[in-house]
């Protein structure tokens, strides 16, 4: 017992050397605590401070709001990293800041390695912040889904459907396949599909239909800005497509504009007695056939 109690002894009088080394260690080191604490309020102040004032001073510039948030953000962040380098230099940490240098490379290949999603969607979106062909407010189509683009970050590019959902698009993707921008130009296509009735007079159906949509249209300056194709014969009806265009590059504006053509053709043809067939079937029975003997027959 006695041994025991020696080496417990021991043990406990290295602890508290160890403690009071310690302890002599924060009280030499409080001033440059507290010096290395200050440094860490202000870089983080001027970082902020630094960040907003990047961001406005690029609103003078011709960037896109994308690349003009990512200039500020790295600005933000270099701050940082320089006031960290400041706070263990305070610290009498060049030695473990040697450690950390060194050890970064090493880091550095297993993070990449682990986060290449990661890291190809914010390589694409600083791409996106760079081009001219997506920006802030385009209405787009992309890898199946449509709408206005709202924000595009450093992951994601974020598109606000017609009906007011959030698709959050990865950058990769919005880089890799193609992108319909409804935007590019000053004036959107209208494309309407019909039928008539066979027994239609196909010349007055055509006249009417580009007549009506010139007048309820006033992007429609006059009669040849609307096409008017007919496709073919159909099973119930012969098929047409119609084509103008309207002062929107926004979808939901087209589809407003679909819809309004649907409805003043519909009265249109309904007030010259113009059918929009359904889906009809004709049965065809051989000459002499008596469908009410049969039914006579049967019933026998």
């Amino acid at each position: 017992m006695s041994l025991i109690s020696e080496r417990l002894y021991e043990a406990w009088s290295k602890m508290l050397d160890k403690l009071e080394s310690w302890l002599d260690i924060l009280v030499i080191n409080l001033p440059n605590i507290f010096i290395a604490l200050v440094v860490f309020i202000i870089v983080l102040v001027t970082s902020k401070y630094l960040s907003k004032l990047i961001l406005r001073l690029l609103q003078r510039s011709n960037l896109q709001r994308s690349m003009k948030s990512l200039i500020s953000k790295l600005v933000s962040v270099l701050v940082i990293l320089i006031g960290l380098f400041l706070i263990l230099g305070i610290l009498n940490l060049s030695k473990t800041l040697n450690t950390i240098l060194a050890g970064a490379g090493v880091a550095g290949l297993a993070v990449g390695l682990a986060l290449q999603g990661a890291l190809a969607n914010t390589y694409s979106g600083i791409i996106l912040s760079y081009v001219k062909y997506v920006k802030f407010g385009d209405w787009i189509e992309s890898n199946g889904f449509e709408g206005e683009v709202i924000d595009i970050d450093l992951r994601t590019v974020t598109v606000k459907q017609a009906d007011n959902n959030l698709v959050y698009i990865p950058n990769k993707l919005v880089i890799e396949n193609p992108i319909k921008n409804f935007s590019s130009t000053s004036q959107s296509k209208v494309i309407l599909e019909c039928g008539v009735d066979y027994s239609s007079d196909l010349e007055f159906v055509k006249e009417l239909t580009v007549s009506t949509l010139h007048e309820a249209f006033e992007e429609v300056k006059k009669k040849e800005d609307v096409i008017f194709l007919y496709e073919g014969f159909g099973d119930s009806s012969i098929n047409f497509k119609v084509l103008f265009q309207i002062n929107s590059t926004s979808a939901l504006e087209v589809a407003k504009a679909k819809t309004e053509a649907m409805i003043v053709l519909k009265k249109a043809f309904d007030g010259n007695d113009i059918n929009i067939p359904f889906p009809i079937r004709t049965l065809d029975f051989p000459e002499g056939f008596n469908i009410l003997s049969k039914e006579n027959n049967n019933k026998e």
